[in-house]
């Protein structure tokens, strides 16, 4: 399937999970206009890439990372083509140990799935 761009929400909302309708209703209460494109998960920069492509801009890397004992979490945002350096931001924000947070844990404080 070739991603298209499109003008706002879908007409066809029946398939779309709970939480993306929620995201459009959102945006359209506050009036806000926006572009969108359908595409399988993208877990890696190359596919993101290719969303870059089809929307036209340069997406951000959205990190979600968590402290070994998991009391404190982290949403980092950061240029797509920037090299992200677990060392340099952990002095920044005085954690020892900073891993990827797991998907469970993105679903339940950030209500989104890895890739989507």
């Amino acid at each position: 399937m070739q991603m298209e761009l499109h003008d706002g929400r879908p007409e066809d909302l029946e398939g779309r999970l709970p939480r993306e309708i929620r995201t459009y209703d959102f945006l359209d209460n506050l009036g806000i206009t926006y572009k969108r494109t359908d595409h399988a998960p993208a877990d890696n920069m190359e596919a993101c890439n290719e969303i870059d492509a089809v929307l036209g801009v340069i997406i951000c890397k959205n990190l979600f990372l968590c402290n070994r004992q998991k009391t404190k979490y982290y949403l980092l945002m950061m240029p797509g083509d920037k090299k992200f350096k677990t060392k340099e931001l952990s002095s920044q924000i005085n954690s020892a140990r900073l891993s990827f947070a797991d998907s469970e844990d993105m679903l339940k404080y950030l209500d989104i799935e890895p890739g989507r």
